[in-house]
């Protein structure tokens, strides 16, 4: 199986090699025929990668000792549940999940283009097909999948334990996700610049798709911050770990093309923007890659090997210098016809919006690469650190934010006097009334101040323009309040899709408004000693100790815990010891610690077993960290909007087709 599943990976490259070819000398000779071999060469390379793959997910479950990966990431004793994720936990594995998603989301633009699109068509497979090849060569040559053992060990050395939690079997595929589907509407812009082909077309043929990256790019990063906020025991979510911000960054840019694109389709402006943001999107996408394979950062999300960094950075070069040459080239093309008429108007606002959003893009560019150019330059690697990105991040967040509550109210063009006394007088009292509230509550200090304010002033206009839809249609009498908003979602599910989106947003940044009132004390206790931490007292009860299997020792620790002096329950934080085989039988320790989280939506109590010492005594770190349960909820909240807004439309669909067959 696993010769079969090597020899279909070198299938797979040659396949790709000819997708890339064939399309473009068919193009060029006018021949249907060879376009279309091209892309049916596109979904042979999906099948071939799909074989190598069962192959590979065989080797994991049978415990195939004999292939280098299986042995580096699984053992005899790890359950069917996460040896799934030994498939994308090392750099060979994450390489065929991605080169694999790739050849499927190709083959369905293909599939979703077969009788549309047919310029286009050719040069779309051709730059699909060429991404492909460089990581089905990258498998062959540089990091082979398959390579074989010198000995065959008895067992395995195991996955990392901090990636045996549920949010690494699903944070690295969402992430994957997102990354490999910006390949698409990539690969459209490209071909509409080298066809001349300059219109929306290529826009609405991908929205969905640039939908979808954003999506799981969302999802990728809230379940990496959830997996570091249970897993990692810190206390926090977020470090702004390079390889955290690799992730970041495409997200940052692909939000500011799903706004701008919005004005080309309405207004006809900024296309040679919505070149420059999708271009941006993708490289970043290949330089986070990049970064995590090449050695070049130390991170708990990185991978040690660094012999494909070079094959990437090529690669990136190449794009980066393909994507400039095609946009100067075209630059006449890409002029529009319109500009902007004010400041002061809707188009202004998503403007200003994407100037921050790709201000925030570059910030945390500068801060992930300064330590590697200062010693580039001076010999010396000088870190950035947490406070850099929060001072320079949190008031780039806040004028985003802004804009997102401006921005529906403001009118197309220029607004006026009159359009700014109507819509924004109610949200603006609104607003005071609510910045009040916030500051009796023992809100002091400005910043959290001004960001709760902020919030809820974009929830008021969000909610006055879900209002004034709901009353238009229930004033007809035909529908009540409940129908009248579930019609008002469906039927404009793009226009209001956005402001779940945004609502969700808005919880989002409450939940990490909260940071600011964090709270953390740390003790040793003996058995019946007591901490306090903000409202909370924890009684440190007893320690179990357990070793369950034969490469894990458990210390569970039981401690009440009383709020105000009223108890609330028990929490049992855990410290266990790991023990990874070598292939010499001998055992290394791996200590981790599984944190108690006592979770409500004012605050969790977030406890650490930090150690057992040997007088039974146990050292806790407790936290308090307020609104945190916001963030997820703001989580889920955004991917519900996302979804209502790629959700098929058939009315859409049909106007589309009939403008564009």
């Amino acid at each position: 199986m696993n010769e079969i599943g090597e020899y279909s990976l070198i299938l797979a490259l040659l396949a790709s090699v000819y997708a890339v070819i064939t399309p473009v000398i068919g193009d060029r000779k006018g021949s249907v025929a060879m376009v279309k071999s091209g892309e049916y060469a596109l979904m042979v390379v999906l099948g071939l990668l799909s074989i190598t793959s069962y192959a590979l997910m065989n080797a994991l479950y049978s415990n195939d000792f004999s292939l280098e990966y299986v042995y580096s990431y699984t053992n005899r004793e790890l359950g069917w549940f996460y040896r799934a994720s030994a498939f994308w936990a090392g750099q060979k594995g994450s390489l065929l999940l991605w080169a694999w998603m790739l050849a499927l989301f190709g083959s369905v633009a293909v599939w979703q283009n077969r009788k549309m699109n047919r310029v286009l068509m050719p040069y779309v497979t051709s730059i699909i097909a060429f991404t492909l090849t460089l990581f089905t060569m990258l498998m062959v040559f540089a990091s082979p999948v398959f390579s074989r053992m010198d000995v065959l060990p008895g067992d395995g050395y195991g996955l990392n334990p901090m990636l045996e939690n549920p949010g690494m079997v699903f944070h690295p595929p969402s992430l994957y996700v997102g990354f490999v589907a910006v390949t698409i509407p990539f690969a459209f812009a490209m071909s509409a610049l080298i066809t001349g082909q300059l219109g929306d077309v290529w826009i609405r043929t991908t929205r969905r798709w640039s939908i979808f990256a954003w999506l799981f790019l969302t999802f990728g990063n809230l379940l990496g911050a959830n997996w570091a906020y249970v897993e990692l025991g810190w206390g926090g979510y977020w470090a702004w770990d390079p390889v955290e911000n690799a992730s970041f960054m495409p997200w940052l840019t692909c939000t500011a093309y799903l706004h701008s694109v919005m004005i080309q389709e309405k207004k006809d402006m900024l296309r040679t923007w919505n070149m420059v943001l999708i271009s941006l999107t993708f490289l970043l996408t290949i330089f986070g890659t990049f970064i995590t394979r090449s050695g070049m950062i130390s991170s708990v999300h990185s991978f040690g090997e660094s012999t494909v960094g070079a094959y990437f950075l090529a690669f990136l070069i190449f794009c980066t210098l393909f994507s400039i040459a095609l946009i100067v080239w075209r630059l006449p093309l890409l002029k529009s016809e319109h500009s902007l008429d004010s400041m002061l108007s809707r188009e202004a606002s998503f403007l200003f919006n994407n100037l921050l959003l790709v201000g925030a893009a570059f910030t945390v560019f500068w801060g992930t690469m300064f330590p590697m150019i200062s010693e580039l330059v001076q010999g010396e690697k000088i870190t950035v650190g947490p406070p850099f990105f929060n001072q320079v991040m949190t008031p780039i967040a806040l004028a985003i934010l802004v804009l997102t509550g401006i921005c529906p109210l403001i009118a197309w063009r220029k607004a006026s006097v009159k359009n700014f006394k109507k819509n924004f007088m109610t949200p603006f009292l609104i607003t005071v009334a609510g910045s009040i509230i916030v500051g009796l509550t023992g809100v002091t200090q400005f910043m959290p101040w001004l960001s709760l304010t902020i919030c809820i002033f974009v929830l008021a206009t969000i909610s006055m323009e879900i209002f004034k839809g709901v009353k238009a249609r229930s004033a007809s009498g035909k529908e009540n309040a409940p129908q009248a908003f579930i019609n008002l979602l469906w039927r404009n599910k793009r226009r209001y899709g956005g402001y779940i989106i945004h609502t969700g947003a808005v919880f989002a940044i409450i939940g990490m408004t909260g940071s600011w009132f964090n709270m953390e004390t740390e003790a040793t206790l003996q058995q019946g000693e007591k901490m306090t931490v903000g409202d909370y007292t924890l009684t440190y009860y007893k320690y179990d100790w357990t070793r369950p299997k034969e490469t894990k020792e458990e210390v569970v620790a039981t401690l009440l815990v009383e709020k105000n002096g009223e108890p609330i329950g028990y929490v049992t934080p855990e410290r266990n010891t790991h023990y990874t085989k070598t292939i010499n039988g001998e055992m290394n320790p791996q200590p981790t610690s599984e944190v108690a989280i006592h979770t409500t939506y004012k605050e969790d109590l977030y406890v650490i077993f930090a150690s057992l010492n040997e007088d039974g005594s146990g050292t806790f770190k407790a936290h308090v960290n307020p609104l945190v349960k916001w963030l997820w909820l703001g989580g889920v909240i955004m991917g519900l909007g996302g979804i209502l807004t790629m959700w098929p439309d058939k009315k859409e669909r049909e106007r589309f087709l009939a403008r564009h067959q």
